[in-house]
């Protein structure tokens, strides 16, 4: 099934408390804020918060139309046995817990109970939430799940989300899915999901990329914080300090030539980016507004600071 997808997207894990807290007040207007700049595509998924993403961004875009929803199964969320906070690195009470499950009656539970936190009859996608330890089962089990969800019109299009490339190629080569969410892996530090993308393109399955700023080190013009999540390496930092050195040159910022350069690959089709506050949706979309001169790739390529893989 063919599906128009938007070019910039917002992800739904910050307003999900994503390591702080986010007030309702606070999360609506970043969503708020990510319509009034044109964003019409958004994403988010039971993990994010336990649920507290999605219930969030079904309140802020009721009455709303014409825009692109996306979300995930894989994970239920049930009473928790426990207490205390989640240990998943969202600052919400650990009132319930993730349950993996990529069966079939899962993966239908999961987008009902999604639909009810979102307040919606349905969405627009659906994907596979990082299913790295259970990839067998989600080929036989939660696919065939959504495909048949797909024909029953409950959704437009379905897909995998990973932080890797290896597992979405089989799907796409192994599977009819729609769409791939590729979070880091095809950014200004690490091209490696190319061979996914490049597979993406001959089989016409639309990308969504995530993580284009790998956790943080390229969110800034001078490099810094974290990569995938951990401290940035120091010949990581010391990289990219020489690619915002060559953007610079060009009048261009770091954070926005690493917006800039996933949608260079044609299989592309978006970019997805988290935000917690207004003003970070309004940086963001000033940065997206600006061209970036195609001269800053040939620099950069003559530089041998891009194709390098991690």
């Amino acid at each position: 099934m063919t599906i128009e997808l938007p070019s910039y997207g917002l992800g739904g894990a910050p307003i999900g408390n994503l390591f702080q807290e986010v007030t309702d007040e606070q999360a609506r207007a970043t969503v708020d804020a990510a319509w009034d700049s044109g964003v019409r595509l958004f994403d988010t998924a039971p993990h994010y918060g336990l649920g507290l993403s999605e219930r969030r961004l079904g309140a802020a875009l009721a009455g709303r139309s014409g825009y692109v929803l996306s979300t995930k199964v894989g994970r239920l969320l049930v009473p928790s046995s426990g207490s205390g906070r989640d240990q998943e690195g969202f600052a919400v009470p650990a009132e319930l817990e993730r349950v993996w499950d990529f069966s079939r009656d899962g993966v239908r539970r999961s987008l009902e109970e999604s639909l009810v936190r979102l307040e919606l009859p349905a969405v627009h996608i659906a994907l596979i939430h990082d299913p790295d330890d259970h990839v067998e089962q989600a080929l036989t089990e939660a696919y065939p799940a959504l495909a048949e969800l797909r024909a029953e019109g409950v959704v437009q299009a379905i897909g995998i989300g990973m932080n890797q490339w290896q597992a979405p190629l089989r799907f796409v080569q192994e599977t009819d899915i729609d769409v791939v969410m590729l979070a880091g892996r095809y950014t200004l530090l690490d091209q490696s999901g190319r061979q996914l993308l490049d597979a993406c393109a001959e089989r016409g399955v639309k990308v969504l990329a995530a993580g284009v700023f790998n956790s943080g080190i390229l969110a800034t013009s001078k490099p810094a914080g974290t990569y995938n999540y951990l401290p940035a390496p120091e010949p990581l930092v010391e990289r990219a300090t020489r690619i915002a050195g060559v953007c610079e040159r060009h009048g261009v910022s770091l954070p926005q030539a690493a917006m800039a350069f996933p949608l260079r690959h044609p299989a592309i089709a978006t970019i997805v980016l988290g935000a917690r506050a207004p003003e970070e949706v309004t940086r963001n979309a000033a940065l997206w507004a600006r061209p970036v001169p195609e001269e800053l790739w040939d620099e950069l390529e003559s530089e041998g600071l891009l194709s390098q893989e991690h």
